[in-house]
C-alpha cells in the first residue's frame, strides 16, 4: 500500500551523455544534502511544528493538563521500537471521580510524521484490538499497515489500563506471575485495580492524551475491540471527535452472551465457505466434499484430540479447543488463510502433526487474536482481556442461565460451539460488578465516524458494523461495506484502503451505502 508516483517525461535538448553526467551530479548533491539533513546534529529540512490544544478535559487538575507535558525519548522496549520510535508516559487519574487523588502512568509510543508541516493533520491514535493487547508493542509490529499515513499524521499508540506497562493486571499464581489462574487470583493480586480498568476509564485517558498531543479533536483508528473504545469515547466526548475510523466493528446492541452466539455462527459460516472452496478447488481436500462432510470430519478429529492431543512443537500439544481456535485464526486471515489451513489440516488428520496448524497461528501475529486466545505463561494478555471484559459487562448469570447459554452456543456451531461455549463462564464469578449490559455509543453532534465492516468477518460479524453506524446517531455513523472474507479489511482490500486513507487525509466520508468489492463479490 503506497502512493503511486507519476512517470516523468524526458526533457528535450540534452544528449544521452549530458543527461548521464547531470544525473550523477544530482545524485551526489542529493546524497550530501541527505547526510547534512539526517546525520549532522541540529540540521533538518524543515523544523517540526508542535501542535497545541486549547481545550483541556474538564474537571481535571491543572497539574495533569496545562501543567503536564509529554517528554518523548528513545524507547527501551520492545526491541522492535528501539529505532525510529519515541516513548513517553502520561499521568492520568486512577479514579476520574477523584481527579485530585492517586495517578497512574499510561505508556505511549509514537512514530513521527514524515510529511511537511503544512500537510500534517495531527496525531492518529491507534488501537489494534483485544482487549488486552499492548499498543506499545503493536505499533512497531503493525506499522507497515499504516505507514502511508505518516505523510499526514504522527502515529501514536499506547498500553490501555490493565495492559503491558499501564497498571498491568496480575491474575497468576503469584503477584509476579503474568498467567491467568482465575478470578480469585485476580482479586488477590490486582483487586484494587479491577474496578478502574474498563473501557470507559480508558476512553477518558484518551481525551487527556488528545489534549497533551496538541489536538483540539481526537483522530483515531480502532480495530475490533478498538471500535468499542472509540465508540465509547465518541459517546463521552462528541465535540472532541475528529477523523474517526472504526474497522471490524463490534456490535453495540449485543450483550456478552449474545456476542458469543453471533460470533460462533459467523465463524461456522466462514468455515463452511472454506470447506466448499476446499472441496471444489483443492486436490485431496482434508475436509471432504463440502460443509456437511467437513463438520463430520472435524467432529471426529476433535474427539481424537480430546482423548490424545497431537504434538505441536516446542513442547506444546494441540487439543480439541486448540483446534477450534487455530482454525478460526486461519479464517480470520480471509482467503489468504485457506490454502495454509488445508495443508495444516492434512498434516494433522493424516499424520497427527499439529505443528503446521500451531505455527500458522504463531505467524499470524494479530494484536486482536493474541489477546483473545490462550496466552503463553509469560504473556498477561489473557488476564487483561478477562479483567477488561468483566469490568465492562454487568452480566453475572446464575447456574441455570449458564447451562442454558452454554447449550445455546454449542448448538449454534457443530465445529466451534464446544470451544466457544466456555466463554459464557468468563465473568460469572468475577469479584466486582461491571458497568453495563451493552455499549452506550450514541454520539449526537459528533463529526462523522467511518464504520467499516466486512460481510465475511468471522470474529466481528458484519451486522455489528451496521448496528454501530446506526447507534452512533443520524449524521454520525457512516457505514462502508466490504464484500470480503476475514477479520478486518484494511489494508487487505484496496478499495477500503483508498476510501479510508482519503477520509483520514481530507475529512471527506464516502457516500452512504458505499460497497467495496472483494473476495465475496
Amino acid at each position: 500500500m503506497s502512493d503511486a508516483h507519476p512517470i516523468r517525461s524526458r526533457e528535450p535538448g540534452l544528449s544521452v551523455g549530458a543527461r548521464i553526467i547531470a544525473v550523477v551530479v544530482l545524485v551526489a548533491i542529493g546524497a550530501v544534502s541527505a547526510w547534512l539533513q539526517h546525520d549532522a546534529p541540529g540540521r533538518s529540512a524543515e523544523p517540526r511544528t508542535e501542535f497545541t490544544a486549547n481545550n483541556p478535559p474538564a474537571g481535571l487538575p491543572t497539574a495533569l493538563t496545562t501543567g503536564q507535558h509529554l517528554h518523548w525519548s528513545s524507547c527501551t522496549s520492545p526491541p522492535t521500537a528501539r529505532t525510529g520510535y519515541d516513548c513517553a508516559t502520561m499521568k492520568a487519574p486512577f479514579d476520574y471521580r477523584k481527579p485530585d487523588g492517586r495517578t497512574i502512568e499510561v505508556a505511549l509510543i509514537r512514530r513521527k510524521a514524515n510529511g511537511p508541516n503544512s500537510r500534517r493533520v495531527g496525531s492518529l491514535v491507534l488501537n489494534f484490538g483485544g482487549p488486552g493487547a499492548s499498543g506499545v508493542s503493536g505499533l512497531p509490529e503493525f506499522l507497515n499497515q499504516y505507514e502511508p499515513l505518516l505523510d499526514r499524521y504522527d502515529l501514536v499508540s499506547f498500553d490501555p489500563r490493565g495492559v503491558g506497562a499501564t497498571i498491568p493486571v496480575r491474575c497468576g499464581k503469584t503477584a509476579d506471575d503474568t498467567g491467568y489462574d482465575g478470578a480469585d487470583a485476580c482479586a488477590e493480586h490486582s483487586g484494587e485495580l479491577l474496578p478502574y480498568i474498563g473501557t470507559s476509564h480508558t476512553a477518558r485517558d484518551l481525551d487527556l492524551m488528545r489534549y497533551l498531543l496538541g489536538d483540539e479533536r481526537l483522530h483515531y483508528f480502532g480495530v475490533s475491540y478498538g471500535t468499542a473504545l472509540g465508540a465509547v469515547y465518541a459517546h463521552l466526548y462528541p465535540s472532541h471527535v475528529g477523523r474517526f475510523v472504526l474497522e471490524a466493528s463490534v456490535d453495540p446492541t449485543e450483550d456478552l452472551d449474545e456476542e458469543q452466539v453471533s460470533q460462533v455462527k459467523a465463524v461456522q459460516a466462514a468455515f463452511d465457505r472454506f470447506a466448499a472452496h476446499c472441496a471444489a478447488r483443492i486436490r485431496r481436500c482434508p475436509t471432504g466434499d463440502g460443509p456437511e462432510e467437513a463438520a463430520r470430519r472435524m467432529a471426529r478429529l476433535a474427539d481424537r484430540l480430546e482423548k490424545k492431543p497431537a504434538p505441536a512443537g516446542a513442547g506444546r500439544n494441540l487439543d480439541a479447543d486448540d483446534l477450534a481456535y487455530a482454525v478460526s485464526d486461519h479464517l480470520d486471515l480471509g482467503t489468504e488463510g485457506w490454502a495454509p489451513l488445508a495443508k495444516a489440516l492434512t498434516a494433522l488428520i493424516g499424520h497427527n502433526d499439529g505443528r503446521p496448524l500451531s505455527k500458522g497461528v504463531d505467524d499470524i501475529g494479530s494484536a486482536d487474536r493474541s489477546a483473545d486466545r490462550a496466552a503463553t505463561p509469560r504473556d498477561s494478555s489473557r488476564a487483561a482481556r478477562t479483567a477488561i471484559t468483566c469490568a465492562d459487562s454487568s452480566l453475572r448469570p446464575g447456574f441455570e442461565r449458564l447451562d442454558r447459554d452454554e447449550a445455546r452456543v454449542k448448538a449454534a456451531s457443530p465445529v466451534f460451539g464446544a470451544a466457544w461455549s466456555t466463554g459464557v463462564y468468563l465473568c460469572y464469578d468475577w469479584p466486582f460488578g461491571g458497568e453495563r449490559t451493552t455499549l452506550q455509543v450514541n454520539a449526537d453532534g459528533a463529526a462523522p465516524v467511518l464504520v467499516v465492516g466486512g460481510t465475511g468477518d468471522p470474529t466481528t460479524p458484519y451486522p455489528g458494523a451496521r448496528h454501530m453506524a446506526r447507534a452512533l446517531g443520524d449524521g454520525v455513523g457512516v457505514l462502508l461495506t466490504a464484500e470480503e472474507e476475514g477479520h478486518g479489511t484494511y489494508p487487505q482490500n484496496h478499495c477500503v484502503t483508498e476510501t479510508v486513507d482519503r477520509y483520514l487525509r481530507t475529512g471527506r466520508t464516502p457516500a452512504p451505502g458505499t460497497v467495496c468489492r472483494g473476495s465475496m463479490s
